[in-house]
């Protein structure tokens, strides 16, 4: 595993841990009636979150919508309330005017401990509520709010320029405000400095100054560096020195190389971790959804019907890398478990000798319910990428099977999910399978066959009964494989592996047909 990855995994259990014991954050906001967006609530589960998802799907909005949960020391009120971040126009001319709705931001905190609630709602104006409690006030909390941009715009750069014909201010920025930077960036600072005019004309804006250290010694200000590393900078400057705040970024890649995006994610995370900060960016790349776990990507859909928003769960990662281009030239197989999984890897297993497949040929995506099926068709077909998925049903779902080939031809597309052997949860087939063949399972898992026997028989008398069932069936697997220091995936692909190899056996005649579709795939 490359080290930054294995930084990534060390972070997340770190940051998992102190999220169990954190007294303050905004745990979730729900958004009604702004910018299109008529219903959507987006929780915030880990310290660190990515807003992802194509564009117009409401990420900005969301990220400005989470500006307005709190009061913010030190600045006024206005400042981060939602008349600011999200004003109408309001010409002389009727039809140029913005229409206002009846807009509600609902947001849910945790507050030194406590469990708290607030709604903006407008109707000729913006005001607050609390949900019915008496006495209610909004949480306090430092935020930061950023749209990373390059200096390019004409009338940015015109105010720097009259800067440097004003009175100078000069400030250095410490090194404990460049950590941040100096773990991203390829280049040393012997010093950098941030320049300011006293004035009220320069409307506070101010201006980046760099010396390098080594032989060159280079100087040069702001206008003369990358978009990225001016966005790591100030970055590094704004954030460094904030504890339990609220961050919040657009664009978080603008400008920075893949790796770079994935360093600094880990840099953010890691500060996240020192300084109990809660950070929320956007983003549309896939090194920055990658940097983060599965349950801190929030993934936006627009409904190509309705043009509701909507949040996908987190199973649809696979998709998600479909979408953003990484699954290009594999086959990606989108199944409902950990246990349908192990037995695909062992049909597979057989099929990558027969077919000359390696591995990085295909991916294998789950954790997702059945009944979500359909829509994940219809998202691949509006993006073009159902041709290369395969979807694979527990055997109980072969219900489904109109449904999801309906929700394909929608978009004038076909589609022939595959289902799992047995007519119940894999579970069931895969215990049946065991019970079957005990002494031949009995040498593949390398334990004696009377062991294997006795085991089984223990664990059937328990849940007599109730076996048949997906609940109990885990259960008796999941005994099982403790029992002989396996996990249930590992015994469902050993299984997967010798069912496939067995002539006339429900998993060859799986086998064939799944044989099928990965050639009709590899001919497109």
């Amino acid at each position: 595993m490359p080290l930054i990855e294995r930084q990534l995994r060390e972070v997340w259990d770190a940051l998992r841990g102190q999220a169990i014991q954190r007294r303050n954050g905004l745990t979730e906001v729900q958004i009604r009636n702004l910018r299109g967006i008529r219903d959507l609530r987006a929780p915030f589960e880990y310290p660190v979150c990515v807003l992802a998802g194509p564009n117009g799907c409401g990420k900005s909005t969301i990220l400005f919508a989470c500006a307005c949960a709190y009061r913010v020391p030190g600045r006024a009120a206005r400042d981060f309330a939602p008349a600011t971040l999200f004003p109408d126009f309001t010409g002389g001319a009727t039809e140029l005017q913005d229409t206002p709705e009846e807009t509600e931001i609902e947001f849910h905190y945790l507050d030194h401990g406590h469990r708290r609630a607030m709604l903006w709602r407008r109707g000729e104006s913006w005001n607050r509520s609390f949900m019915g409690r008496r006495g209610g006030r909004q949480p306090e909390r430092a935020v930061y709010l950023r749209t990373l941009a390059s200096l390019t715009n004409p009338t940015e750069v015109r105010r720097f320029l009259q800067l440097s014909r004003q009175e100078l201010h000069t400030e250095r920025i410490t090194e404990d405000l460049l950590i941040f930077a100096s773990r991203i960036l390829p280049r040393r600072y012997r010093n950098l400095s941030r320049i300011t005019s006293p004035q009220r004309s320069s409307l506070g804006r101010d201006l980046l100054f760099a010396e390098l250290e080594g032989s060159s010694g280079a100087r040069y200000s702001e206008f003369h560096m990358s978009a990225g590393e001016r966005a790591v900078i100030r970055l590094s400057k704004d954030i460094s020195g904030l504890t339990d705040a609220l961050v919040l970024i657009d664009e978080v890649e603008a400008g920075l190389h893949p790796y770079t995006q994935q360093q600094a994610m880990l840099e953010f995370q890691r500060i996240a971790l020192r300084n109990r900060l809660q950070i929320i960016v956007a983003s549309h790349s896939l090194a920055v959804l990658n940097s983060v776990p599965v349950e801190a990507r929030l993934f936006f859909d627009r409904d190509e019907d309705t043009a509701e928003v909507r949040l996908s769960p987190p199973h649809r990662d696979i998709i998600q890398k479909a979408l953003y281009g990484q699954t290009r030239d594999q086959l990606s197989v989108l199944c409902e478990d950990d246990v349908a999984e192990g037995l695909l890897l062992g049909f597979m297993d057989v099929l990558n000798i027969k077919l000359g497949l390696r591995h990085d040929d295909f991916t294998i995506g789950r954790n997702t319910g059945q009944s979500e099926f359909p829509n994940h068709v219809r998202t691949l077909c509006k993006f073009g990428k159902i041709s290369d998925f395969l979807l694979v049903l527990d055997g109980d779902s072969r219900a489904l099977e109109s449904v999801i080939t309906s929700a394909a031809s929608e978009y004038g597309q076909s589609v022939k999910p595959l289902f799992l052997p047995g007519d119940g949860p894999p579970e069931a087939w895969l215990w049946h399978t065991l019970e079957t063949h005990r002494d031949d399972y009995a040498n593949l898992l390398g334990i004696a066959a009377p062991a294997m026997e006795q085991a089984m028989r223990g664990i059937s008398q328990t849940l007599a009964g109730a076996l048949g069932q997906r609940g109990p069936e885990k259960a008796a697997l999941t005994q099982f494989a403790d029992s002989i220091n396996r996990t249930v995936p590992e015994v469902a692909r050993i299984a997967g592996r010798r069912e496939a190899e067995r002539p006339h056996s429900a998993a060859a005649a799986f086998l064939t047909l799944l044989e099928e579709q990965i050639n009709f795939w590899r001919r497109q």
